[in-house]
């Protein structure tokens, strides 16, 4: 049930505010023009947990002094973030008109324009000047080494980056947010970030990352399977996509990739478009022996990135029309 109902206040109903906070991502995309004067939401919640690693994971701690930090790290961010979640819903359910505010405010949590504006970047350096541009690019939205990828390699980081990022910056947000309103979408975004930021499987973040790693997973786990599910579905519309291919490699490959979560937009991605992804791949100081995902090309090209990205844009159409199917069933029942 939504924590905020359309009796209380002058604001519409929550899954109609989501919906237009999908449309001013989608239109505005990060608002840059705005964050040059104020913080961006996720610069800060960054910030908040460098600067608690940095006093509290300790080399010299043992492990499980470390991991008990973590545990406590996580609870305080989530508690800052469901407060403020909980008083920007509050305050935009109160005054008049203020409810405008939540819905930019959930709109800067979302990343459907962003993601997709970083991932043609990859293509269109492909495309201009080469390899070295192309890895210059890709280093921007993977965690991976790109010295170590060619072209091909290159293609496939931003095709795979695209389709875990469906379901991370987009679909599981929203998700959120429908469970519980604006807190639940601060707090998944909270949670997120703490585990791109200490959940690594490293000498010094293994233990202080444990928690944040193990409740992103758990986040997850239901929004990476509908991500999947939907990019299956926008197959049937996307250039020469392949929702049935799409669909038996999910279900097939999905558990080739290392995390829980990851596999199942990527596996539906690849199988839409005929690719094979993920594979061995290098990281700073790692080298991840993972298994294939997908029985196509693995010599991905930069039009294979357009390709996806005419499958991600059909995909994030259909989630936001899956928003206004909910709206629109939630009413029935509520006549």
């Amino acid at each position: 049930m939504l924590p905020f109902g359309t009796h209380f206040g002058a604001a519409p109903d929550a899954l109609l505010m989501l919906f237009m906070a999908l449309g001013v991502d989608a239109v505005l995309g990060e608002m840059n023009w705005l964050f040059r004067f104020v913080p961006h939401p996720v610069v800060l919640i960054g910030n908040a947990i460098a600067g608690l690693e940095r006093r509290l994971n300790r080399a010299t701690l043992p492990e499980r002094d470390r991991r008990l930090r973590g545990f406590v790290t996580v609870g305080l961010m989530l508690m800052v973030a469901v407060g403020v979640g909980w008083a920007i819903a509050f305050v935009a359910r109160s005054l008049p008109h203020a409810w405008i505010f939540e819905v930019f405010a959930a709109a800067t949590l979302l990343a459907q324009k962003s993601l997709f504006h970083h991932v043609d970047d990859v293509a269109r350096a492909l495309e201009a000047k080469g390899l070295e541009a192309g890895r210059y690019a890709v280093s921007r939205i993977v965690g991976r080494d790109p010295q170590s990828l060619d072209e091909h390699g290159v293609a496939r980081a931003a095709i795979e980056s695209l389709a875990e990022n469906f379901s991370d910056a987009v679909v599981a947000p929203a998700f959120w947010y429908v469970l519980f309103g604006l807190p639940g979408l601060v707090a998944y975004k909270v949670v997120n970030t703490l585990d791109s930021m200490v959940g690594h499987k490293n000498d010094r973040y293994r233990a202080f990352g444990f928690a944040a790693a193990r409740l992103d997973d758990g986040m997850n786990l239901i929004p990476a399977r509908l991500s999947g599910l939907i990019v299956v579905l926008a197959a049937a519309f996307a250039a020469r996509g392949n929702p049935w291919r799409a669909f038996t490699t999910m279900i097939k490959d999905a558990r080739h990739h290392r995390s829980p979560n990851s596999g199942w937009p990527e596996a539906a991605m690849a199988g839409a478009l005929g690719l094979a992804l993920g594979g061995p791949r290098k990281y700073p100081g790692l080298i991840v022996d993972e298994k294939w995902i997908g029985q196509g090309r693995a010599r991905a090209t930069s039009a294979d990135i357009d390709r996806a990205l005419h499958l991600f844009s059909a995909a994030c159409l259909l989630h936001a029309g899956l928003v206004v199917l909910v709206l629109w069933i939630q009413s029935l029942l509520a006549s």
